[in-house]
Formats: structure tokens, sequence, C-alpha cells
């Protein structure tokens, strides 16, 4: 992809990672683990196998790879190890809809974020498709019951925050690999969990799942996730990340039969045209950046 503008390539990479990551919620409901030991085991096989990849692929420099991330990339991995487990939080605290709309307000943060601390200027189109995603969110989740605490709530905000705020800091460190972030950030994960977890609770014919939950859809997502902020602006990133939430019921639908409600629909189709024509919009304006100052140097 090295001959592909940056921008397109960004999609790629993190549309394609998000597109990894729908089945999470399935393969969650499947496993008969308890919250704690799922983010246990999610957090240790994201860990091991993308430090494998790694070691693979830069063999004698891999501990220097780690090491060059610096105070950055261990920041980035804290992040989104306190993302995880705040974002169990909310969701053992309070009702799904609220932790959705909350969760749904990261990429207004990493606009915000960007602007102040990057000094990147977020287009209207992408501030326009932030205000059409939370609407579409807002739509899919207002069939869930309500109600639920304050410390659920603030919960789903930290959630929303530890996200933005990792993906503006890879931005803002984009010339190096965060991948060893992520890998640092899953160990961490389940360090924390240690306490609480039950890890050898999880059922024989279980195991499959776990394994490629663990090893195949989160170490694939994240580290694709990971090298987005590279190529595109933060807030971007996290719209797209918007998908699973939209998406990830399809799988459900697909394999158990929960069949969506017209809300739910109505909502997904609302996230996801607004991602669509944002894209497009987007790639058109940069095509006629592109293609001016060739007009411009063409002969009368």
């Amino acid at each position: 992809m090295g001959h592909l503008p940056d921008h397109i390539k960004g999609l790629l990479i993190t549309t394609f990672g998000v597109l990894v990551l729908t089945p999470d919620s399935l393969l969650v409901r499947l496993i008969g683990l308890d919250s704690w030991s799922m983010i246990f085991w999610r957090g240790l096989l994201l860990m091991l196998v993308l430090t494998s990849v790694l070691a693979i692929y830069y063999r004698g420099q891999t501990l220097a790879r780690f090491l060059a991330i610096g105070w950055s990339g261990l920041a980035v991995a804290t992040l989104f190890s306190i993302s995880s487990v705040l974002f169990i939080l909310a969701l053992h605290n309070t009702s799904v809809a609220n932790t959705l709309v909350i969760v749904a307000a990261a990429p207004l943060i990493a606009a915000i974020l960007s602007w102040v601390f990057l000094a990147e200027p977020v287009p209207w189109r992408t501030w326009m498709a932030i205000l059409a995603t939370l609407a579409g969110i807002l739509v899919l989740a207002s069939d869930s019951p309500r109600g639920g605490t304050m410390a659920g709530d603030l919960a789903a905000l930290g959630t929303a925050a530890c996200m933005a705020a990792a993906l503006s800091m890879i931005r803002r460190a984009r010339a190096l690999n965060m991948m060893p972030a992520m890998a640092l950030s899953g160990g961490l994960s389940a360090l924390l969990m240690i306490p609480f977890a039950a890890p050898l609770s999880v059922a024989p014919g279980e195991v499959w799942m776990l394994l490629v939950l663990g090893a195949v859809v989160l170490p694939v997502s994240f580290g694709l996730t990971s090298l987005g902020p590279r190529y595109l602006p933060a807030p971007e990133v996290a719209l797209i990340l918007l998908l699973e939430t939209v998406l990830g019921p399809f799988w459900v639908w697909l394999v158990l039969e929960e069949t969506p409600s017209a809300r739910a629909l109505t909502g997904g189709a609302v996230v996801v045209t607004a991602l669509l024509l944002h894209s497009l919009v987007t790639l058109l304006a940069q095509r006629a950046r592109a293609l001016g100052p060739l007009t411009a140097q063409e002969p009368e």
C-alpha cells in the first residue's frame, strides 16, 4: 500500500481493523466466562500474539522497538488498558443505552483534544459526521432499558475519554509504531485482573472460541487500529471505531437469531451512512486539491 495516499491508506487499515473486531460481541456472548476472567484472557492473549508477531518481524530488534515507544507509548498502553476496565465497569453499573451513548462521544472528545493539543483543525464535515453518528447511536440505544448509576455513567465517560486520549497520543507520535504499546496494554489489563479473575473456569468446549477471539480477532483489529492514527486524524479513527457498535449486533443476529429492532436498524443505518458520506466527501476534497495545481498549469 506504499503508493496509496495517506488518507486512503488510513481508511483501509482502520476500517479493516474494525471489521475484524465486529464478531467480538458475539464471541463474548458465546464464551461463558465472567467479565473479569474475559478481560484477563483477552489481555493476555493480545499481549502474547502481538509480542510474537513483533518478535518474528523485528527479530533481534524487538526489545529496541518496545523501548522506542517511550513515555508516549506507555501512556497509550495505560489509557487503552484503563478504557477496557472502565467499559466493563460501565456495563455493570449503568444501562447498555447509557454506555453506548456516552462512549459514542469519543470522536467529539478526540476532535477537541486534537484541536487543542495537536493544533489540528477539525473540518466541518468531521463535526457533522460526529453529530450524525451520535444521533444514530442515540436512536440505536433508545430501545435498551433505562436506569443506571452515576458511577456507571462516569465509567462510560472515562472509557470515551481514555480512548480519545490514546488515539490522540498515537497521532502525536505517529512517527513511531505503537503496536508494542497495544501489546503492553493487553499485559497491563491481564495484570490488573489477576485478583478478580478465575482464568481456569473456561469450559473445554469454549477454548477454541477464546483462542479465535484473543489470538486472531483482537490482535489483528487492535494492531491495525494502532496504525490508523499514523495516517488519519484521531477524530476520524474514533468515528470509524463506532462501526463496531453498529455491525457487532449483526453477528449476534446471524448466529443467535436475535432480531434487531426497527430503531436499532435505523440508528445503525444513520451511523453507517454518516461515515460513508464523510469518507466520500473527504476523498473528493483531497482529489480536488490534488488536481488543483495540475489544472492551474494547463495551457489555455
